[in-house]
């Protein structure tokens, strides 16, 4: 959840560590921190509040070196303050550390710590895990590797980490379980990061380390091996990511870009995976795992947050397409509830980071058990990609604002791909329909980019309910799971409670709810279940309620019901998902931004939750 960046070379630490904290700032935005070495001395600066909090801080400090290490941080144990802070110094000021995760049986390690007389400063798990390696390396006169390495092995958790010793001031050295950690290599000098963003604009060339790996980095030559010291070749891969996708490009916000880039990444997300003559849909990251597919008794979606819902939406076009019986299922609750799985399922995981520590740890449970597992994921060299056996790539590109827009589009894009493949191999989708859903598909980037061209009415409606307390999101079928995304997104960078629900499920306790204040949204575009949409329109209507309705072109039912109407290009209602959830976006972007709010950086969170 944190964010971290390292750097060793012969460069000026200082503007790097900055620099890529700022990259990384969506990962966390509590407090900031650095720590550089020059003449085998320590300078560390710390301070509560956004990097650029601890920019001023330091702006007037004399800060040099060659090496350093820097953290933004998503607070778990301990308030955000200066104190809880990272980089972190063991008691005896031997180590410096940097970490992200969390150490579970600090507790227990804190306490055999106090007993050999360590004390504490803050109230973090990441401290201990300092002290845990300096009392190792002065009681057993080891090197600071060793004495790393052995920390880690009493250490129950998750951890991407960075450690500086003071004795031995010109290494650094990473390790990673569960939490992601990658290192760019530069021409006689490294980089380290949560991941790619801060490197990007140094080097191309990237080590992912994978769980229980150890890096031990020098100016000159880096070492890979296990924590119990088992020697690794290290793979470079070369990544293929340009400086300008992670800059905002002319937008006022990360989420306003992202959410124009939709046409684009959807197009590229279908692109080669697709054709239109003929009309085909080929998916060759599932080639080696299509004939468990095709035999597949039932289909879980494991995921969280916005790529839940993208799973829900996965879940009705699977079932229609393939009647295959498909369960979504929130990771954190599917790992814990013991549930019943057999090798004739199969497990789709969805995240955009790859790094969903809930994610993750589903996926390897059901791989225990037997299952198939594939991923769905936006991150190359992700978590996810390594523990999967096939999986498809959403190529949506970089997603930096927080709340997740481009990563959920390209998330259904996927799975409706995946959903007409499998109808087809299966039999159970005519050639006909098939074909039609195909040609609709590629339609949609241009239906986008027309929504796109209605910002001001957007920008308008959302000026008159800046100021709600609450709102209700509706939806049937398919475009529940789009109701829910609305809400979510409202609420996530607005502050605004939000719900949403099936609109059937109104009468059964939310219409108690309804008055003259409240907004209602509605996403009422045609199809099976219209009518009965309209209905629940009339329902809220009787009781005052304040009509926001999503409806196709030239819709005029709806028009006399709704007191603001949002119009989006006709198509066909499956692919409805990919068109409606457009305006609700923007509308959410643009209450939060006329309320004050930090679009980019909501409060409380962070992108990447790579901790239970």
């Amino acid at each position: 959840m944190c964010g971290i960046v390292g750097y060793i070379g012969n460069k000026d630490a200082y503007p790097i560590l900055i620099n890529g904290l700022k990259r990384l700032e969506y990962r966390g935005y509590d407090s900031a921190g650095i720590a550089l070495i020059d003449n085998n001395k320590a300078q560390v600066y710390k301070k509560q509040g956004k990097v650029s909090e601890l920019e001023k801080e330091t702006a007037t400090k004399k800060i040099t070196g060659n090496i350093g290490i820097g953290h933004t941080r998503w607070a778990t144990h301990g308030l955000p303050n200066d104190i809880n802070a990272h980089p972190h110094m063991s008691m005896n000021g031997k180590f410096i550390v940097i970490h992200n995760g969390i150490i579970e049986n600090y507790a227990r390690l804190q306490k055999k710590l106090c007993d050999r007389g360590y004390s504490f400063t803050s109230e973090t798990d990441t401290e201990i895990l300092a002290n845990t390696i300096e009392y190792i390396y002065l009681k057993g006169k080891v090197s600071a590797e060793l004495a790393v390495r052995l920390a880690l092995t009493k250490i129950i958790g998750a951890y991407g980490l960075v450690v500086i010793c003071i004795d031995e001031p010109n290494q650094l050295i990473a390790a990673r379980n569960g939490s992601p950690l990658v290192i760019g290599v530069g021409e006689k000098e490294y980089f380290i990061a949560s991941d790619a963003t801060p490197i990007i604009e140094h080097t191309n060339r990237i080590i992912y380390l994978n769980d229980k790996e150890i890096a031990v980095v020098t100016k000159n030559e880096l070492s890979l091996k296990t924590i119990t010291n088992d020697a690794l070749i290290p793979m470079i891969q070369e990544l293929n990511l340009d400086i300008e996708e992670i800059e905002k490009g002319g937008y006022d916000h990360f989420m306003l870009k992202e959410i124009y880039e939709q046409p684009k990444s959807i197009n590229d997300t279908f692109r080669g995976r697709a054709s239109q003559n003929p009309p085909e849909i080929y998916l060759g990251g599932l080639y080696n795992v299509f004939d468990k597919l095709d035999e597949a008794e039932r289909i879980i979606i494991v995921a969280c947050g916005t790529s839940w819902h993208a799973g829900l939406v996965g879940e009705y076009l699977i079932e229609e397409f393939a009647r295959i019986p498909v369960e979504v299922e929130y990771a954190s609750e599917f790992r814990y509830r013991n549930p019943i799985i057999s090798k004739n399922d199969v497990i789709i995981a969805v995240s955009q980071s790859g790094e969903t520590a809930d994610t993750i740890a589903a996926v390897k449970m059901a791989r225990e058990l037997g299952a198939t597992v594939i991923g769905i994921c936006n991150v190359v060299g992700s978590s996810l990609t390594r523990e999967t056996e096939a999986g498809v790539y959403t190529h949506a590109g970089p997603e930096i604002g927080v709340a997740s827009t481009k990563a959920f589009s390209a998330q259904v894009t996927v799975l409706t791909m995946i959903s007409l493949l499998l109808g087809k191999r299966r039999k159970k989708l005519s050639e006909k329909t098939y074909t039609t859903l195909i040609k609709e598909l590629y339609k949609i980037p241009d239906k986008i980019t027309q929504l796109l061209s209605q910002n001001e009415t957007y920008k308008h409606v959302a000026s008159l309910y800046k100021d709600a307390t609450n709102c209700i999101y509706l939806g049937r079928g398919v475009l529940f799971p789009v109701a829910l995304e609305g809400a979510l997104k409202l609420k996530e960078i607005s502050y605004i409670h939000a719900e949403g629900y099936p609109a059937a499920e109104m009468k059964h306790g939310p219409i108690a709810l309804i008055d003259e204040n409240m907004p209602v949204v509605i996403i009422a575009t045609k199809d099976h279940s219209y009518e009965k949409v309209v209905s629940n329109i009339q329902e809220v209507k009787a009781r005052k309620g304040i009509i926001i309705a999503v409806v196709n072109e030239g819709d005029t039912t709806i028009a006399k019901l709704a007191d603001h109407v949002l119009e989006v290009p006709e198509t066909l209602p499956e692919l409805a998902p990919l068109t409606t959830i457009i305006p609700l976006q923007l509308f959410s972007y643009y209450i939060a931004v006329m309320r004050g709010c930090n679009v980019d950086q909501p409060r409380n969170l962070a992108k990447s939750v790579t901790v239970e």
